[in-house]
């Protein structure tokens, strides 16, 4: 699965931007560059190959690939919303359905102690999605009716159904950190301590961080010797 997709990436990305809707100047990179790095980031995002396992620097590539997008100005910061509850959320049921499917190993996982073995970003954009909703609070995902009652409709819900589904035992045990996540009060606080804990347990990790390519859509600003 992954070799054809791999394969199929280029001509992809080429497509997409040669669907650009007239694009203005100042673009960082030729659409046959471009192309190329983004089909880089796009063939990373599923999964290693190799090890057959699957992490948080895989669903980093998927970020790095969606800005790409933008800075060659495929989408529009406008379209950001959309991207995540659309576009990601698809990405999101095809990983489900891969890790399923090939019995993915977690890349990195700190085990227990870690958010989730595979994905970070699904509860940023999910405590995002729910703040300031009437009903749905943190504490909310110990309710059982409710995930499969409303887990199709809110990121968040889905990705504890999914742990639930395929995790064994108590909740508080396999899952510590979510079920102290569900003791705060708030979304708003929930979606600020993620995006601190995503800063240092993703991008500040080298062995995460390390499988990153800068390019032209990405530069490395920083010199080398700092």
């Amino acid at each position: 699965w992954h070799a054809r997709m791999a394969e199929r990436a280029p001509a992809l990305m080429a497509e997409l931007l040669e669907q650009r809707a007239a694009p203005e100047s100042g673009a960082p990179a030729a659409p046959a560059d471009a192309a190329a790095e983004l089909a880089a980031y796009f063939a990373e995002a599923f999964g290693s190959p190799t090890r057959i396992d699957y992490g948080t620097g895989h669903e980093l590539q998927l970020l790095a690939w969606l800005r790409g997008l933008e800075l060659m100005q495929v989408l529009d910061p406008a379209d950001r919303p959309a991207v995540v509850l659309r576009v990601f959320e698809r990405y999101l049921a095809l990983m489900r359905r891969l890790q399923t499917t090939y019995c993915l190993e977690p890349a990195g996982s700190h085990g227990v102690w870690g958010l989730d073995d595979y994905q970070h970003l699904v509860f940023v954009f999910g405590a995002a999605q729910l703040v300031g909703h009437a009903r749905i609070q943190p504490s909310s995902i110990h309710d059982e009716e409710l995930l499969a009652e409303a887990g199709a409709d809110y990121l968040y819900l889905a990705a504890v159904a999914f742990i639930r589904k395929v995790k064994k035992g108590p909740f508080g045990e396999h899952s510590p950190y979510l079920n102290d996540i569900s003791a705060i009060d708030s979304w708003d606080k929930v979606v600020k301590g993620l995006l601190r804990m995503y800063e240092g347990e993703v991008l500040g990790k080298l062995p995460v961080v390390q499988h990153l390519r800068f390019g032209a859509l990405l530069p490395w600003a920083t010199p080398y010797n700092d």
